[in-house]
């Protein structure tokens, strides 16, 4: 089953232009990937709306502490969901990760070591450059290789 809508309005130049920058700075390679975080940052909105008006405390403590382990927002109340963006989604996937930790030099060579399977978490190897990383699981990221093997600028 698809985990993305296509946009309604297939050649807006406004919207092109946006996905263009997104996908330049988080090295996707399809625009499923950004359609694909929308879609999820889309569905949280969704849910944090259909709470504010029935105000169901177990459900807002489980959609919060969900979101709060993932990382995507500092989220306090229900209402600060509204604010999720594709961004917000994008900057816990792996690929993304990766790179701001200086496991690679650039965010494509990020997405390189992944699918070659030289990135592991908790010792377990990761090939999904998508993989959302929960907030506890981002410090046992760590590199299989020899960082001097790739050239690798930063330690």
């Amino acid at each position: 089953r698809k985990k993305y809508e296509k946009p309604f309005k297939r050649w807006d130049k406004e919207r092109i232009e946006k996905e263009k920058e997104l996908m330049k700075k988080y090295g996707l390679r399809r625009k499923k990937e950004i359609w694909r975080a929308e879609s999820i940052a889309r569905k949280y909105r969704r849910i944090a709306r259909e709470l504010i008006a029935k105000r169901n405390e177990k459900l807002e403590k489980e959609v919060l502490s969900r979101v709060n382990r993932y990382g995507f927002i500092d989220a306090k109340t229900i209402e600060d969901l509204l604010n999720l963006t594709a961004e917000n989604i994008l900057e816990r996937r792996l690929q993304t990760i990766v790179y701001k930790k200086g496991l690679a030099n650039t965010i494509k060579q990020a997405r390189q070591l992944i699918v070659h399977g030289h990135i592991a978490i908790n010792g377990r190897k990761i090939t999904w450059p998508s993989y959302l990383v929960k907030k506890e699981e981002e410090n046992s990221i760590q590199l299989l290789l020899d960082p001097q093997k790739i050239g690798l600028k930063r330690t």
